[in-house]
């Protein structure tokens, strides 16, 4: 079989079941057969050995049951930088680099700014401000074990070496500790919503998607416990749900936070609020 018979059968049998059937189909044949996107398109009548035929196939048939084509390969791309991913963490979205971006805007070049990361899945926020600031100290949390030793795993791999990775629920593994700027991607969703069992979504971790009742329980206990870890004036960004900016601005105006902005992803959806800590009493 060729590739370019592969991509035909492929598409053809995605069509149904996924919204983008080409693109998964071409990431997967490059992915077992090692080849880039221009060999891809240069060399369609590539032939596929017997064992290369057999992992597409297997691939395949898990991506028309809705498996995510990053946990089929193991990889995700987030702000140029390559990362190993797994069903033990959340698949770092595109909507997600617009909190790295207000990040950057606020930490100066040069800076020795400590950061920490909250529920940091595969790395992906902290190793991207990482790479863009190594003058800073960047502490990333999580409360899965096997989360966090992916997101090392990632850290080595990028040879990061400015980044620490500390296990436990949020703030748990930073007592006494205070930062220039807390930042977290928490879970938001409400938990009675259909998206949870739709899609891709369903191979997800819950508890890295899931936020309560209403999805902001988590949010709630960042913005109620970070005040005790931010230096006066430092800064607070959450990402957040689209339909969530009032009730996170409410939240977090009622804590005494000041300075609170709601950004917009390039979808024109609501999707980070950022603010600063007033003076430590």
């Amino acid at each position: 079989m060729t590739v370019r018979q592969f991509l035909n059968q492929a598409i053809a049998e995605l069509a149904p079941v996924s919204p983008t059937p080409r693109l998964d189909a071409e990431v997967l044949a490059m992915h077992v057969c090692a080849l880039t996107r221009s060999a891809l398109y240069a060399h369609p009548d590539r032939g596929c050995n017997p064992e290369q035929e057999q992992r597409l196939r297997a691939l395949i048939a898990r991506r028309k049951q809705g498996e995510p084509v990053a946990y089929l390969t193991g990889r995700r791309e987030f702000w140029s930088l390559e990362l190993s991913v797994s069903a033990a963490t959340l698949i770092p979205r595109p909507e997600t680099e617009l909190l790295v971006e207000q990040a950057l805007t606020h930490i100066p070049q040069g800076a020795a700014w400590t950061v920490a990361d909250l529920g940091t899945g595969c790395g992906a926020i902290a190793l991207a401000l990482a790479h863009e600031r190594p003058t800073c100290r960047v502490i990333a949390t999580d409360n899965a074990q096997a989360a966090l030793d992916l997101a090392r795993e990632n850290a080595t791999a990028l040879g990061l070496t400015h980044v620490a990775f500390r296990h436990g629920n949020w703030f748990e593994p930073l007592t006494g500790e205070l930062f220039d700027m807390v930042v977290s991607n928490p879970p938001y969703v409400p938990r009675g919503d259909p998206h949870l069992t739709r899609g891709d979504v369903r191979f997800e971790p819950a508890s890295a998607l899931a936020g309560g009742a209403d999805g902001l329980d988590a949010i709630r206990r960042i913005a109620a416990h970070a005040k005790d870890h931010l230096k006066p004036g430092g800064w607070l960004l959450l990402e957040h749900g689209y339909d969530q900016a009032g009730s996170v601005n409410a939240i977090l105006r009622r804590a005494g936070y000041r300075d609170i902005a709601c950004h917009r992803d390039l979808a024109g959806h609501d999707r980070v609020t950022t603010c600063r800590a007033g003076p430590r009493t």
